[in-house]
């Protein structure tokens, strides 16, 4: 078990609050970001309430034949005869619907990520309610194929010889074809709040946010560990650092008397042979003891790379101010989103995670970004491409003003660095003075 210091860990003495991880989280966070698992799941979870339902119906069968209740079982058999023709246009038609929704809703996704970013593909394979519509519809499709096995033969059986009528099948097919209609209600209208930039703007600083909670709370310097006595390679295969099994690392720094570094931050690309552990005292942990310590995947994840989330809103905003898209509105929308997340940030240790093992003693230290790594990410480039566009500048320096009065004293130079090369680069490209002025002018909305 192992802890860290949470985002407002510190107290009046500075003593730091560490919390043990949760181990199922990253387990969670790794089957989010797959689109095979739920509808995998429905399809055994089907196959189960079919064989559940067909025992139940035999049942049910074998016990009005017990009590010689024909005419019971005729009126069974009539339903059962009606709703095959439905359990039969369900099956046939299912697949195709399935089909025809996805393939409108990828066309979809492909438009709004051109508008925005590539990155936007990640909310949509991560969609609960994306994967419970295909879930479900799999489902429907399978379970139907399923019951049609359980009709006898014969459009009119005779009630003394069948031995199982699929009435509780027939009935939740028919309960999964009206789940099915609402679902796809729902999923149309997640699919258009998702071609829509405040929504999708919304989305990234929620994550961000709860990432950035995750992973702030370090002590704000550089902890003293010593000269390193050996480091660990990286022998996987290349990629970008995904995620940290933190529970492990402190586990193995703990049984051989140690302290790890993380080299790499999250997010950062490892090819193999590179550094990724430095080992500082003790021995150095066996490669089984590190395994399945280092996730690499290929591209990053916002669970425990809270920068993440800026890069994906100074990506919208890049692309909204290209010559070829001038949109400055969105621009200044993802500059709201970046406020948001950098207000929260203000007053919040960013100083590298110390882990702990059971005992208080430190064995990890994970550098993450520090409050200048945040607000370069969040401003420089847009600022860049920003001095001609005054609704821009306008809501930039709105947000510099704000920040300056949340952030503590510390960390109020990179805002004064920003805001003075913003006023230098509308001054060298508006040549008028009455432009630069209004150019120059703080705005929330940027141009009310």
């Amino acid at each position: 078990m192992s802890g860290k210091s949470g985002p407002r860990g510190e107290s009046g003495r500075g003593r730091h609050v560490h919390r043990p991880p949760r181990a199922l989280t990253s387990l969670r966070e790794r089957l989010r970001d797959s689109f095979w698992f739920a509808p995998t799941a429905g399809l055994v979870v089907a196959f189960c309430l079919w064989w559940g339902l067909a025992e139940l119906d035999s049942a049910i069968v074998a016990h009005l034949k017990k009590e010689r209740a024909y005419a019971e079982l005729g009126d069974l058999l009539s339903f059962a005869v009606d709703a095959r023709t439905i359990v039969t246009t369900v099956s046939a038609a299912m697949m195709t619907f399935i089909g025809v929704v996805f393939s409108i809703s990828l066309v979809a996704v492909q438009m709004a990520s051109g508008q925005m970013t590539p990155r936007l593909v990640r909310i949509f394979v991560r969609s609960r309610i994306s994967k419970l519509t295909l879930t479900v519809f799999l489902a429907t499709f399978a379970f139907s194929l399923l019951v049609l096995t359980s009709y006898e033969g014969g459009t009119d059986p005779d009630p003394r010889r069948v031995t199982s009528v699929p009435l509780l099948q027939s009935l939740l097919t028919l309960g999964l074809v009206g789940l099915s209609l609402l679902l796809f209600v729902a999923y149309v209208s997640a699919t258009l709040r998702l071609m829509q930039v405040g929504p999708v703007l919304d989305h990234i600083a929620r994550e961000s946010l709860r990432a950035l909670a995750r992973h702030s709370g370090g002590p704000g310097t550089q902890p003293l560990l010593g000269p390193a006595t050996a480091r660990v390679m990286h022998r996987g295969r290349a990629g970008v650092l995904r995620e940290v099994h933190v529970a492990r690392l402190v586990r193995a720094a703990e049984r051989h008397g140690t302290v790890l570094r993380l080299l790499p931050r999250t997010g950062d690309f490892v090819v193999p042979g590179t550094p990724v552990l430095s080992v500082h005292g003790g021995a150095v942990p066996s490669s089984r003891a590190l395994g399945r310590t280092l996730f690499v995947g290929v591209d990053r994840a916002l669970y425990q790379d809270p920068a993440f989330g800026l890069r994906q809103l100074s990506d919208i905003a890049l692309r909204a101010l290209s010559p070829a898209v001038n949109d400055p509105t969105t621009a200044v929308q993802c500059l709201d989103r970046i406020v948001q997340f950098l207000s929260a940030a203000a007053d919040l240790p960013l100083g590298p995670l110390l882990h702990r093992d059971r005992r208080g003693g430190v064995r990890l230290v994970q550098d993450v970004p520090g409050w200048t790594d945040l607000v370069d990410l969040a401003f420089e480039e847009i600022r860049w491409c920003a001095a001609g566009n005054p609704q821009v500048t306008r809501r930039l320096l709105a947000a510099f003003d704000d920040l300056l009065l949340l952030a503590p004293e510390g960390r109020r130079a990179a805002l004064l660095r920003h805001r003075a090369l913003l006023v230098q680069a509308v001054e060298r490209t508006v040549p008028e003075a009455a432009d630069r002025a209004f150019a120059l002018r703080p705005d929330r909305q940027g141009i009310c």
